[in-house]
């Protein structure tokens, strides 16, 4: 693939430094889209959008991002502050898109009419959870999940793009998962359950039946929804 998703915070910048530096080695901005993330809780503000950003785009050594997404929503700030923001980043060219990750859809569809009212570009795609195996209890504060109906029938509607984190389940169907084995505690308490794991028994035997890998079947399934997904995944060798 060609489209790489990092953040501000992610190993404390170590992330953005590498892979700016891998990008500008190989003169491949052009080939490339980078999606970024900033302002996440506790500095989730428009102030510190700005100043993340900038410092982000030095460790990546580029002057714009392809697509920039608030990393967590603050609901104490009005959508307009964040918007208003973000429209300025955009006009300035230091993104092309903007989008929200874990935000719900109302903000999301509040900000979007706030923009539409305003005459500012609003959030062009989503980032939340989404996949195969529900998550039972959030990976981390502040996480939001949009595999429930409600959410599914809204993005159907506002054909909004989704670009799922753990499109995968951290790996719930790659045989990490099993009822008898608690040992990954994370695993256990984000995943297990009794509904993931007939998803997963149901999983298994048709990618028997198809000659397929369990895990594609889990990744089929988030690419063929009504709306449109893009799937963030993290290989393992």
């Amino acid at each position: 693939g060609t489209c790489f998703d990092t953040a501000y915070i992610y190993a404390s910048g170590a992330c953005e430094k590498m892979l700016g530096h891998w990008v500008k080695n190989r003169g491949i901005r052009e080939q490339v889209v980078l999606l970024d993330k900033g302002a996440h809780t506790p500095h989730c503000n428009p102030q510190a959008l700005v100043s993340q950003l900038e410092e982000s785009l030095t460790r990546l050594q580029t002057d714009y991002v392809d697509i920039y997404m608030l990393h967590r929503d603050n609901p104490d700030i009005p959508v307009g502050e964040f918007i208003t923001v973000l429209n300025e980043q955009k006009h300035a060219g230091r993104m092309r898109i903007f989008g929200a990750s874990n935000w719900s859809i109302e903000r999301v569809e509040e900000a979007n009419r706030w923009a539409t009212e305003h005459g500012m570009s609003g959030f062009s795609v989503m980032s939340n959870n989404f996949s195969l195996a529900r998550m039972i209890d959030p990976v981390w504060a502040g996480c939001i999940s949009a595999s429930d109906a409600r959410s599914r029938a809204w993005l159907t509607e506002q054909q909004m793009p989704l670009m799922p984190w753990s499109s995968q389940a951290r790996g719930f169907f790659t045989g990490r998962a099993n009822p008898n084995d608690h040992s990954d505690a994370e695993l256990v308490r984000c995943w297990y359950s009794e509904d993931n794991f007939r998803r997963l028994e149901r999983v298994n035997a048709m990618a028997k039946e198809r000659g397929v890998l369990p895990i594609n079947i889990a990744l089929a399934y988030v690419l063929c929804q009504s709306f449109p997904t893009f799937p963030l995944i993290g290989p393992r060798l």
